[in-house]
């Protein structure tokens, strides 16, 4: 089985990178990290990485003239890698065109709604504003459009009535490090494939998302 290397991308605390990293040190997750990469040179996670022995790089965004030019840096930095993948986990910062559709399929986002429902920022308190009944996570391709990139897995909860924004918050992170680390390893396993055309399940084209909730295999 391969073992696929990853360049992590966050901006805060690093709880998705945390379930990465814990996956793989349990011989869960076939991977390596090659280096954890924040704009925020104060990011807890990068304290998180150092404590597991992780090459860490922050780059200041706000030293940067334009977003052009910080995200210049940062694609050279990820090319002196040499990843198979880049994992966006809390990375709060829009990216260039040119940059995504640089690494263009092989960078990987978390997004805490359903998507195509709430796209961007403050997903958890829409859709309570909204009246949902049920809320979730999706695992997708990063493109040029925010948050629109093909799905390839989504895990759902139920809205309870005394559910607010940070319960949900909650609840979504629980999915979410679940999911991170088992998509990744389908990545190492080949079980999942990522073309710029199709994504490819056990020798299946996706026509519609996984659903998490449904899956025997995720332990």
């Amino acid at each position: 089985m391969q073992k696929i290397k990853l360049a992590v991308l966050i901006s805060g605390s690093g709880s998705n990178l945390q379930a990465i990293i814990d996956a793989i040190e349990a011989d869960r997750l076939n991977a390596e990290i090659c280096a954890v990469i924040s704009n925020r040179p104060q990011a807890y996670g990068l304290q998180r990485a150092q404590q597991h022995g992780l090459r860490v790089i922050a780059l200041d965004h706000t030293e940067y003239e334009s977003r052009e030019d910080f995200d210049r840096q940062l694609q050279q930095q990820i090319d002196e890698l040499g990843v198979d993948y880049i994992v966006l986990a809390g990375y709060m910062r829009i990216l260039s065109r040119s940059l995504i559709e640089h690494f263009y399929p092989n960078m990987l986002n978390i997004h805490p709604s359903l998507l195509p429902r709430y796209q961007g920022l403050h997903t958890h308190q829409r859709a309570l504003e909204n009246g949902d009944r049920e809320h979730g996570v999706s695992i997708h391709i990063v493109t040029p459009e925010l948050d629109a990139g093909p799905v390839i897995i989504q895990g759902k909860f139920s809205i309870q009535a005394h559910d607010n924004a940070d319960s949900l918050q909650q609840k979504a992170h629980r999915l979410e490090h679940q999911m991170y680390p088992l998509v990744l390893q389908w990545l190492s396993q080949q079980r999942l494939q990522i073309t710029p055309d199709e994504i490819i399940f056990d020798h299946q084209p996706l026509s519609r998302p996984l659903l998490f909730n449904d899956l025997k295999d995720v332990a």
